[in-house]
């Protein structure tokens, strides 16, 4: 694929390096040295003046496998941080809206994929909150607030009638975000971290000691 943009010419090609399909960008540009980059999309970018040709790319990539292979494996675990519900996906380029499967996340950029990893919180909050507060039985009418919090995975505010979840929780097991729930509808009838709270938290969640250890909560 050939193309011009403004000053710039582009070219896409693909190259085999020690046995792995690896796709190169060249972009060519008023400068005097050649330039190589593995962007998040783990193609490699070959910024070049006009005169050096198809060829001489492809023997400097061959000539440089190691630093190529290098700055491949460092893109490819940038992507490691993207994780939902506690499984880490993988980012995989593709030119569409954010989807996830088979814990691969497709996209155009890992921003836009972190950004639909954190617009899904409110929809799964909201649905484990309805299959857990059928468990209480004097559970006041409330709100759900979700933003992101430094210090604390979620809070319950009586006098306001709400319950705020961080939005970091989409990235926990739904186990860890069920007893984060659990723990702030049972300040509805404790306001307090008392012995009597804890034992109505161990009523819904009998292992909230072993959450607590994987929250640090």
């Amino acid at each position: 694929m050939n193309y011009k943009s403004g000053m710039k010419s582009i070219k896409e090609n693909k190259i085999v390096l020690n046995g792995q399909e690896y796709t190169y960008i060249i972009q060519r540009k008023n400068i005097k040295n050649i330039y190589f980059r593995v962007k998040e999309d783990l193609k490699i970018y070959v910024s070049t003046n006009y005169l050096v040709s198809v060829s001489q790319i492809e023997k400097l990539l061959k000539a440089n496998i190691s630093d190529i292979e290098k700055l491949y494996q460092r893109a490819s675990h940038k992507q490691e941080k993207l994780i939902y519900l506690g499984d880490k996906l993988t980012f995989q380029y593709e030119n569409t809206k954010p989807r996830i499967e088979n814990n691969i996340i497709y996209g155009k950029s890992e921003e836009e994929c972190q950004k639909h990893i954190y617009s899904l919180a409110g929809d799964l909050f909201k649905q484990r909150i309805t299959q857990i507060k059928y468990q209480f039985n004097d559970l006041p009418d409330f709100k759900l607030r979700v933003r992101k919090m430094k210090t604390r995975w979620g809070v319950c505010n009586k006098k306001s009638m709400t319950v705020t979840l961080n939005l970091e929780l989409i990235t926990k097991p739904v186990n860890l975000i069920d007893y984060v729930i659990i723990h702030e509808l049972c300040h509805f009838k404790y306001m307090d971290h008392s012995f009597k709270f804890w034992n109505y938290v161990a009523k819904f969640y009998p292992y909230y000691k072993k959450a607590r250890k994987e929250l640090k909560y």
